[in-house]
């Protein structure tokens, strides 16, 4: 039997165009690149502000235990983020979506 893989294929231009570039919201201070140099994008403007709120986020784990937990938390989003932008998604990330849509840049 032959399995089938699902792949999820994207018609819209400014995915196919952006998502390498979108890629590097997740990537610390990276952010910068697809916020401030694709204001057309929204899917590179989507993955942006959730890369903001992660990279203010990043400097919690500086703190022992608590800080290094969020640090690897942080380190793992980013990694699924990245795969993400890559296939094209328009990944919500749990709770920092909901503080990113309140960015007006």
């Amino acid at each position: 039997m032959a399995e089938e893989k699902t792949t999820k294929t994207s018609l819209d231009p400014d995915i196919e165009k952006n998502k390498t570039v979108a890629a590097l919201s997740y990537v610390w201070i990276l952010f910068l690149i697809p916020l401030l140099g694709k204001k057309r994008s929204k899917f590179s403007q989507f993955h942006a502000k959730q890369g903001l709120i992660l990279f203010l986020l990043s400097f919690i784990s500086w703190f022992p235990l608590i800080g290094w937990l969020i640090g690897l938390a942080i380190i793992v989003i980013s990694i699924i983020g990245i795969l993400k932008c890559l296939e094209g998604s328009w990944w919500k990330v749990p709770y920092i979506y909901d503080i990113s849509k309140n960015i007006n840049l």
